[in-house]
């Protein structure tokens, strides 16, 4: 078993040995039911115990943005990919953000170099799954750069700008660059800030993030992976396909004019469905030893079939607006659900949030009821959870949310310190970690009970997952949280750490 990385790592152990997770490696059930609140637990056990790729499917983008936010801090933002879907609407002559493509190119890398790099789990909401991949987008590879490497900057440039990359005077967002004599500035698709490559000859001297307010370099990185900024991109293929789009589909001759003569603009994205005959998706290319998960099932086709009607009532109305012969003949961006799973053999788990038969596997577990504010009736609760016998996690937002925690519930005679890891809070005890989590859990059957700071008022806050990846540069850190012993709620008695 892989040993945890995070703070909250060691809280996937207590449910590697349950029934339900033996269930999902077993392969002896189609169905598993895990409420929604203890999904992530069960998803990074069955990872950490497994050690084989998990692929989790969810109806909604915000379902998938808030389980991948609690496996990354299960597992570590290196073991969870999201593959986000795009934010325009299909036909909408608008590009997709040059960050989404740019995710969403790292997991089909990822996938398709196998191996160590194959991210340990992969969420992603149905309608990034059920759209249709570009031509042979997932063969584009990453621009690999490490300080001492050779690197020869005409070839470096003609590769990003091949990618989608920008040329531009200063680089102030993602998928532009720079150059300035031997200087080259980057902005990644997937990353966080712009790198600086200072090149000594042909070799990369020194590799340094800046910021974008004052260009000033803030920290030396190792090396970067840089992704490419485009889905859609003008390789013969696609400029051969658009020539003959011009005779076939003169309604959109202008378009099919510019793509033919290898122009790259915003909005060339929209037409991807009439540039490609395959229908390839992210699920073929996911390798036969890993495991999907269907996070309600039901929900997923239902929201599968939505995409499918809605592309059907925009391809009506435009149409006419594009003097187009008919919606119906339009191809379509997405593709039905059935199709989802059709080229892969890897095993199929159905994920419901409650049991369809009393046979189906269930793992028992719950919400933390919100406590609306109230210090005093919260500070009663978790002494009540410690009284009983369980390990009481509170999740904190950060390290000055946890200690403002730790001390309303010390006000209230509850000793619950600010711990680094939750692994030393041992049974009738509570602690503090800072790690932020959209969803806590009560689980009876392991006496195990984790509050998320959302959790306390009943809201959940709109949060964006870590970006950072396989290729982003490291972030500068600090050692904000207070390392203590953990104690109970009684006085007198010491958790330790096994």
């Amino acid at each position: 078993m892989t040993p945890p990385v995070t703070p909250l790592g060691s809280l996937i152990d207590v449910l590697a040995d349950s029934p339900v997770v033996d269930a999902l490696i077993g392969g002896r059930a189609d169905a598993v039911a895990v409420p929604e609140a203890a999904r992530a637990l069960a998803v990074a056990a069955l990872r950490s115990r497994a050690e084989r790729p998990v692929l989790v499917a969810t109806p909604t983008v915000i379902d998938a943005e808030r389980l991948a936010n609690d496996l990354s801090q299960l597992l570590g933002s290196e073991t969870v990919e999201l593959y986000p879907a795009w934010e325009t609407l299909p036909f909408e002559r608008v590009s997709p953000s040059v960050e989404t493509m740019g995710r969403r190119l790292r997991v089909m890398w990822r996938l398709r170099t196998g191996g160590r790099s194959t991210p340990g789990v992969i969420v992603a909401p149905v309608r990034a799954l059920v759209q249709r991949l570009g031509p042979h987008v997932e063969d584009i590879e990453p621009v690999i750069v490490r300080t001492g490497a050779e690197l020869d900057r005409d070839q470096l440039l003609e590769g990003l700008v091949s990618t989608g990359y920008r040329r531009e005077y200063q680089v102030e967002a993602r998928g532009e660059v720079a150059v300035r004599g031997s200087i080259v500035d980057i902005y990644p698709s997937t990353s966080d800030h712009p790198i600086r490559l200072d090149l000594w000859g042909d070799e990369v001297d020194r590799l340094q993030a800046f910021s974008v307010a004052d260009q000033r370099a803030t920290h030396d990185v190792e090396g970067m992976a840089v992704f490419g900024a485009r889905e859609l991109l003008p390789t013969p293929e696609v400029r051969e396909r658009a020539r003959s789009l011009v005779e076939t589909e003169p309604w959109g001759e202008k378009q099919w004019e510019r793509i033919a003569d290898g122009e790259v603009f915003d909005g060339m994205e929209s037409w991807l469905p009439w540039l490609t005959a395959d229908e390839h998706l992210l699920t073929d290319l996911f390798p036969a030893s890993g495991v999907v998960l269907l996070v309600e099932p039901t929900r997923m086709r239902d929201r599968a079939l939505e995409l499918l009607d809605d592309e059907a009532a925009l391809a009506d109305s435009l149409s006419g607006t594009w003097g187009a012969p008919g919606g119906d003949g339009f191809p379509r961006l997405s593709l039905p659900f059935d199709r989802l799973l059709a080229h892969t053999d890897a095993r199929v788990v159905a994920l419901p949030a409650s049991p369809d038969s009393p046979s189906t596997p269930h793992l028992p577990a719950t919400s933390f009821d919100p406590v609306a504010g109230s210090a005093e009736t919260l500070a009663q609760r978790v002494r009540s959870l410690c009284a009983d016998g369980n390990r009481v996690v509170l999740a904190a937002d950060g390290a000055a949310s946890a200690e403002r925690l730790s001390t309303v519930l010390g006000d209230d005679g509850v000793e619950a310190p600010v711990l680094a890891d939750a692994a030393d809070i041992g049974p009738g005890s509570a602690g503090v970690v800072p790690a932020p989590l959209e969803h806590g859990a009560v689980i009876p059957s392991v006496s195990v009970v984790v509050i998320a700071e959302s959790d306390l008022g009943g809201r959940r806050r709109p949060r964006r997952r870590s970006r950072r990846g396989p290729g982003a540069a490291p972030t500068a850190t600090r050692d904000s949280s207070r390392v203590t012993s953990s104690s109970t709620c009684s006085t007198g008695s010491v958790a330790t750490r096994g």
